[in-house]
């Protein structure tokens, strides 16, 4: 299994990212939701709810994990999501963005 292609801790990797999850969260979380397959309106509007963003952050998380193949499990995505919510993200957001490599592509 692979992991993420960026640390959780690896905000700063993509400023402009940064910038936007930092000032507009639902903006970049809508961005990841629409990246698995999900409606990206209406999963940012829900991300500003403060009980229902975590809930749904967290199952986007795990989707995001789920289509790269990257190793993990609820746990894991739980606490990423609730300690550090806004790293998670921008995390989550880099590895939507990221090119898939070459063993992700023949999953």
């Amino acid at each position: 299994m692979a992991k993420f292609q960026h640390g959780i801790f690896g905000c700063f990797d993509n400023c402009c990212i940064c910038l936007i999850a930092y000032f507009v969260p639902c903006y970049i979380f809508g961005r990841n939701a629409g990246a698995v397959g999900e409606s990206c309106f209406l999963y940012g509007l829900v991300f500003a709810v403060p009980i229902f963003g975590v809930l749904f952050h967290w199952s986007i998380r795990s989707k995001i994990r789920s289509s790269r193949n990257i190793d993990g499990n609820c746990i894991k995505d739980m606490l990423a999501v609730c300690l550090c919510p806004c790293c998670a993200l921008i995390q989550e957001a880099q590895e939507v963005n990221a090119p898939r490599t070459q063993s992700m592509a023949r999953s």
